[in-house]
């Protein structure tokens, strides 16, 4: 399987970043190819909500930066990973400028999906979607919940599924099962 990691590691060395590394090594030993990108190191710069992606150049974003190296890797990519620990309650400011540069990847036209209307498919296959995070001091049950429906939703709209949520806390083996099912 190809696994395609973004990671938004507030700091580089920490345990949070040791942990993605291993788990990356658990994953290529599993015989996944895998490629990772530290988010936090890039130049991605925040959708303006142009629209140019849709119209004026069609599945390009307008804004020239580190996001052009993504995209063909996630269209590659039969899973793609999003990893940050909790702030607030969310992953990472910098995973969700990531995400929302995502909407060159769909038409601005709509189709029913699952009876609700959503953008069209621009490719013929997107890549699963899961996340790994770390839990914050007082992070709760109802916040977990929030956090699946978020990126079920998130992977509803790229025409993908949602694989689940692992945290760093559990073995290698557990984030694996819990959030990329491999």
């Amino acid at each position: 399987m190809k696994i395609l990691l973004l990671t938004a590691t507030p700091d580089k060395a920490g345990p949070f970043a040791e942990r993605m590394k291993t788990l990356a090594e658990y994953m290529t030993a599993r015989g996944n190819t895998l490629e990772h990108h530290e988010l936090s190191g890039m130049d991605i710069r925040y959708c303006t909500g142009c629209f140019n992606c849709w119209w004026k150049t069609p599945g390009r974003c307008t804004f020239t930066d580190d996001m052009e190296v993504l995209y063909p890797g996630i269209l590659k990519s039969d899973l793609l990973v999003f990893a940050s620990p909790l702030v607030m309650g969310l992953p990472s400011y910098i995973i969700k400028r990531c995400q929302d540069r995502l909407i060159p990847l769909v038409h601005p036209y709509i189709t029913l999906v699952k009876g609700e209307c959503h953008h069209r498919k621009r490719y013929d296959r997107y890549p699963d979607i899961s996340l790994i995070t770390q839990k914050e001091t007082d992070t709760e049950a109802e916040d977990i919940e929030m956090l699946e429906k978020l990126y079920r939703r998130l992977a509803l709209n790229l025409h993908a599924t949602f694989r689940g949520i692992g945290f760093i806390d559990m073995t290698d083996e557990e984030v694996c099962n819990e959030a990329c099912r491999v």
